[in-house]
């Protein structure tokens, strides 16, 4: 009874801020603006089947990326002392103390066809080249901004693994290789789909990054939903079916990581 007690105002913010929400969003994708029962909002979600493949290939795109810049990270953060991984942590971290827009649009000078970087191009003879408004800009937002995301879960695993494991994989005759496809990747297997996870969702569903990076012609799902509900386009209806069908792509692609998942605990 006590625990009941104690779980009381969590399962309060859960039904006001999770459940209420989620009723709300399947409410109006599933009516009209009269309120009558209709699953035309659902079908007219295909039409926009290319803003959503665009969103997930360029949200896959980003989540590769990152993983393959997070991994050696983390594994070297992993291996360092005790004293310096709080440090190098902080480092990583430090971006995300500022404002998501800051951030944004730090990268929107950087980028611009006058732009530090066609600037810097300039200077020995090259460019200008056209590096805002195309889709590596925003996978290039996307990758900069949910980096952190990935190491964090990485480096957590990996920071698990105890030192001895790698050296008796040595002794045993382990090539390095060996040793990290054979050792390292199946222990740390659970931080790769936590980072997968916690990159890919806010990915496939930005739209700042998109708005600001990638312009008008390299339009996402949560640029298509916030037409939907700020633009000239008003229709929140569409917009709840587009949310509910972008909610349940993300579960399936969830269920699919959670099946790679291991059960088995990291060795200590």
């Amino acid at each position: 009874m006590k625990k009941k007690i104690l779980a009381a105002p969590y399962l309060v913010w859960m039904a006001v801020f999770i459940v209420v929400p989620l009723i709300m969003v399947a409410y109006f994708a599933l009516t009209d603006n009269a309120g009558k029962f209709t699953i035309k909002n659902i079908s007219d979600v295909g039409q926009y089947a290319n803003i959503f493949v665009r969103s997930i290939w360029l949200s896959v795109i980003a989540t590769a990326i990152c993983l393959v810049v997070a991994y050696p990270v983390s594994f070297l953060l992993s291996r360092m002392e005790k004293h310096k991984q709080g440090t190098m942590l902080m480092i990583v971290m430090l971006p995300m103390w500022m404002n998501f827009l800051l951030r944004t649009y730090a990268w929107m000078t950087l980028l611009g066809n006058n732009g530090i970087i066609n600037h810097l191009l300039g200077l020995i003879g090259l460019g200008p080249y056209k590096l805002i408004n195309t889709s590596g800009a925003v996978v290039l937002g996307m990758v900069y901004n949910y980096l952190p995301f990935m190491i964090l879960p990485l480096y957590s695993v990996m920071e698990k693994i105890d030192k001895s494991v790698l050296e008796a994989a040595s002794d045993l005759g382990c090539s390095s290789m060996n040793v990290l496809f054979k050792v390292i990747v199946p222990l740390s297997l659970p931080g790769i789909t936590s980072g997968i996870t916690m990159v890919f969702v806010p990915a496939i569903s930005t739209f700042i990054i998109s708005r600001m990076l990638g312009g008008g012609s390299n339009l996402l799902i949560g640029d298509l939903i916030e037409m939907q509900f700020l633009g000239n386009s008003y229709n929140p209806n569409l917009g709840a079916a587009i949310s509910l069908v972008l909610m349940v792509i993300i579960l399936m692609i969830m269920t699919i990581m959670n099946q790679f998942s291991p059960d088995d605990q990291v060795l200590m």
